[in-house]
């Protein structure tokens, strides 16, 4: 049995929560080797490859966090439906998961997100709420708690914004395992904001673990972007789970550089990656060339396979 095998079976959830959701988690390091050539050789960069998880994202994390907890409150089951909003990746993960359960499931999705994850959502037959484009997933978050509002006894509105099982799910997985794949030596945590989940999660974690570990925060340069899954926390709203305390540093990263690092990173590390884990590489990069020695660990949420449709990947 493969370590990946041992590590996924011993933290297995309960029977309730078996099958897929035992799965989630335990993803690998890989270490960048091209993009960093020309590095200090005492820095090492690790992408740690989210699209590893069954719904092939992050996102499975907290989903699988909020169902357990949501099923052993006995908040769902009896026909009760899930409800929450997404710009795609949660609502994949909740599809992904809550199919294996036999649980329905209902999103308030912006309709600008990517062709790819619309196919995928309705390929689950999930009840889809198509929401104005120009108020992005702040706009589709009040789509959802209306519907919840309108009708409480059919929905549990997970709302993944403000429940703390987002958060703790980092907490008590990918805090842990970063520590353990890095043998301790991890200097530097880089995560995108998006929810806020991932970074204030793990960085809490590492904060108890590894105090001295530099937590390192990205978003877009600005309101309009086109870093799906990323929040300008500056003009949005702010998610409550969000612990501003936690990173050391924020850097932002413009669209253009992001899509030209996905693009280099398909072509010269063999890894197809999204555009927010793109954004997350060329922020990680600058972090690890300042260094003369360290170990970079850098959160990639997804694979690029929910963004073919984008031009960019035939840019030069």
């Amino acid at each position: 049995m493969s370590q990946r095998s041992r590590d996924r079976s011993s933290s297995a959830l309960p029977d309730a929560a078996s099958g897929l959701l035992s799965l989630v988690g335990n993803t690998p390091l890989i270490r960048l080797t091209r993009v960093t050539a020309h590095l200090n050789p005492a820095v090492a960069v690790f992408a740690k490859a989210e699209w590893f998880n069954p719904g092939g994202s992050v996102k499975d994390r907290p989903a699988s966090a909020i169902l357990q907890q949501a099923l052993e409150a006995g908040a769902l089951g009896g026909g009760r439906v899930l409800l929450d909003s997404t710009s795609g990746n949660m609502g994949i993960a909740y599809a992904t998961l809550a199919s294996s359960l036999g649980l329905r499931l209902c999103l308030a999705v912006p309709s600008n997100v990517s062709p790819e994850r619309l196919a995928i959502l309705r390929a689950h037959a999930v009840e889809l709420h198509l929401t104005d484009p120009t108020e992005g997933t702040d706009g589709a978050r009040l789509v959802a708690a209306e519907l919840a509002a309108q009708d409480p006894e059919r929905y549990f509105f997970a709302d993944q914004y403000s429940n703390p099982a987002n958060w703790q799910a980092h907490f008590r997985t990918t805090g842990p395992e970063v520590v353990r794949q890095t043998q301790g030596q991890i200097t530097h945590f880089v995560a995108g904001l998006g929810t806020t989940g991932t970074m204030t999660g793990t960085g809490r974690f590492l904060r108890q673990s590894a105090p001295s570990v530099r937590l390192v925060a990205v978003q877009p340069d600005g309101p309009i972007h086109g870093l799906e899954g990323l929040k300008h926390l500056a003009t949005a709203r702010v998610p409550e789970i969000f612990d501003p305390a936690i990173p050391d540093e924020t850097i932002t990263v413009d669209t253009e550089s992001a899509y030209a690092m996905a693009r280099r990173l398909a072509r010269t590390e063999g890894l197809l990656v999204g555009v927010s884990a793109a954004a997350a590489a060329d922020a990680g990069l600058r972090v690890a060339e300042r260094l003369d020695s360290g170990t970079v660990v850098v959160v990639f949420p997804d694979s690029g396979l929910k963004y073919l449709g984008g031009s960019f990947w035939s840019a030069a």
